[in-house]
C-alpha cells in the first residue's frame, strides 16, 4: 500500500487535502442546520396586535428574544432588514477583529450608516431605486426613504448653559425631562411649564425629598410641505430667550422624523448635561406626575443617600407593547409597507412617555448609529434595546392608551398613575389643581 512520506515543508501538502475536506464539511453542516430551522413566517396577529401594538397588562420584563430582530433569512426581502444586516457585518466584532463590537459613531459609511457631517443632507434616491412600489407610497414614507441616510442636522436653537454648575452628586439633575413638540404647540408648552414640567427643585410626594429637574422641548422646523403655515419663528425666537428650554434642529417637523429627535436628543446631552441620573422622554400631550415619579425612581433606581448603593445602569421603564407587527394599510399613521421592513418588532414601549438611565441614553447613542433609522421613534428605540441585550421593565401606571373613560374625572383614580395619554393644555392645568389639593378619602 502506498505511503504519503513527507518530511519539513512538504507535511503541509500532505495535510492541504484534508483541511480543504474538514472545512468543506463544517460549511455543509452549517448550511444543513440553517435550513432545519426554518420555519415559515407566521400569519399576522388579530388587529390589536397590529402596531402601535398590545400593551403588557402583567409582568415586569419583557421577553427578550434570542435571535435578532431583523432575520439574516429576510436579507433578500426588505430594504431596512438588508441595510441592517450589513450593518451587523460591518460592526461585528469578530469579523473585523475589534473587541469595541464596531467602529463607532462617525466613521461609517454614508450610505450605511448616515451623513457624518460633511456631505449636504438632500434628498437621495439611491434607496428608493431598490423599492419597487416606491411610486405608490404615501409621502411620509417616500420622504423618509429619500431622507433615511441622513442623522446629523444644523442646530438652530440650543441651550448649551442648562445644566452648567451642576457638577456635584447633590446638584446634578435628578430627572432630565426631554419633550418631543413642534412649533405651534405654543400652549401645550406653557401648560407643561407650569405644572408637570416645572425646571427647578421638585419635591417627592412620599418622602417630601427634592431634586433637580430640567426640562427642554425637541423641535424640527415646521414642515411647510402640509399646507401654508403663518410664521411663528420670531414667536419661538422670543420663547427660547424668556425660557431658555428650546432645542430646534433645521429637519423638518414630522411624524416619521420623531426618530431624529432621539438620536439627536441624546448626542446633546452626552455634551451638555452627562451628568444627569435619569432621562424621561414624552410628548407634549402627555401628564406626568412628577412628585410621583421621582418617588419611583428614588426607591427602585437610585443610589440611597449615605450608602455605596448606585443607580441602576440599564433599564428603562414604560408602557410595554410585544407582539406588534408592522400595520399594512396604506392609510394608516404607523404603515410600513412590507418591502421596507419584514418580520415582528421588538419589545418596545410606547412612545407618549417613558424613563431610562442616563447611562442607558449613553449607550443608546453609542449603538444608533450600528440601527439603521426607522420611521416610527418609539419601535426604533425598541430597536436599539435589542440590539444592546435590555429588556424594557413594563409599569402599570404609564398609561399610554389612557384611563377608562369612566375614571378620568375622579381625581382618586389618579393616586397610583405616573403618567396618562392623552391630555389638552387645559386638561393638563386642571389636573393639576386637582392633585394639588388636600387628598380626599378614596
Amino acid at each position: 500500500m502506498a505511503r504519503c512520506r513527507c518530511n519539513g515543508r512538504a507535511v503541509c501538502l500532505c495535510l492541504l487535502p484534508f483541511l480543504m475536506i474538514s472545512h468543506l464539511l463544517v460549511y455543509v453542516m452549517v448550511t444543513v442546520f440553517v435550513a432545519m430551522s426554518y420555519t415559515p413566517e407566521p400569519q399576522p396577529l388579530p388587529l390589536h396586535f397590529i402596531a402601535p401594538g398590545a400593551s403588557l397588562n402583567s409582568g415586569a420584563l419583557a421577553s427578550h428574544p434570542v435571535n435578532a430582530f431583523w432575520n439574516l433569512r429576510l436579507v433578500e426581502g426588505a430594504l431596512w432588514n438588508r441595510l441592517q444586516h450589513l450593518k451587523d457585518r460591518e460592526n461585528n466584532p469578530i469579523l473585523r477583529g475589534n473587541t469595541t463590537g464596531g467602529r463607532g459613531p462617525g466613521t461609517e459609511s454614508t450610505y450605511m450608516n448616515g451623513n457624518d457631517g460633511s456631505l449636504p443632507c438632500g434628498p437621495d434616491h439611491h434607496w428608493a431605486s431598490q423599492l419597487p412600489d416606491f411610486n405608490t407610497m404615501p409621502k411620509q414614507m417616500k420622504d423618509f426613504v429619500l431622507s433615511m441616510h441622513c442623522r446629523n442636522y444644523t442646530l438652530l436653537m440650543n441651550q448649551p448653559d442648562m445644566c452648567n454648575g451642576q457638577d456635584t452628586e447633590i446638584e446634578a439633575p435628578m430627572l432630565f425631562m426631554a419633550i418631543k413638540s413642534q412649533m405651534g404647540n405654543f400652549e401645550n408648552r406653557q401648560a407643561i411649564r407650569e405644572t408637570w414640567g416645572r425646571t427647578g427643585w421638585v419635591q417627592e410626594e412620599a418622602r417630601g425629598e427634592r431634586w433637580q429637574v430640567r426640562t427642554v422641548f425637541l423641535l424640527g422646523r415646521q414642515d411647510i410641505t402640509t399646507g401654508p403655515h403663518p410664521d411663528l419663528d420670531a414667536l419661538l425666537q422670543l420663547e427660547s430667550i424668556l425660557h431658555k428650554d428650546i432645542l430646534q434642529w433645521d429637519f423638518r417637523d414630522t411624524f416619521f422624523n420623531l426618530t431624529l429627535k432621539d438620536v439627536l436628543f441624546w448626542d446633546w446631552l452626552a455634551v451638555h448635561c452627562p451628568q444627569a441620573h435619569f432621562v424621561f422622554k414624552g410628548d407634549d400631550d402627555v401628564f406626568v406626575r412628577t412628585g410621583a415619579l421621582l418617588d419611583y425612581l428614588n426607591e427602585h433606581h437610585s443610589p440611597l443617600k449615605g450608602t455605596n448603593k448606585k443607580v441602576k445602569d440599564d433599564f428603562l421603564v414604560g408602557d410595554v407593547i410585544t407582539n406588534a407587527w408592522p400595520s399594512r394599510q396604506p392609510t394608516a399613521k404607523y404603515y410600513i409597507p412590507e418591502s421596507f421592513y419584514r418580520g415582528v418588532y421588538p419589545a418596545y414601549a410606547g412612545g407618549g412617555g417613558v424613563v431610562y438611565s442616563a447611562t442607558l441614553a449613553m449607550r443608546l447613542r453609542v449603538v444608533s448609529h450600528w440601527v439603521s433609522l426607522f420611521p416610527i421613534d418609539d419601535v426604533y428605540m425598541g430597536m436599539c434595546l435589542q440590539r444592546l441585550g435590555v429588556s424594557p421593565i413594563h409599569h402599570p401606571g404609564i398609561l399610554t392608551f389612557d384611563l377608562p373613560e369612566a375614571k378620568r374625572e375622579k381625581p382618586c383614580a389618579y393616586h397610583k398613575v405616573l403618567l396618562v395619554h392623552k391630555r389638552s393644555p387645559k386638561e393638563m392645568l386642571a389636573l393639576w389643581r386637582d392633585l394639588k389639593a388636600p387628598p380626599a378619602e378614596c
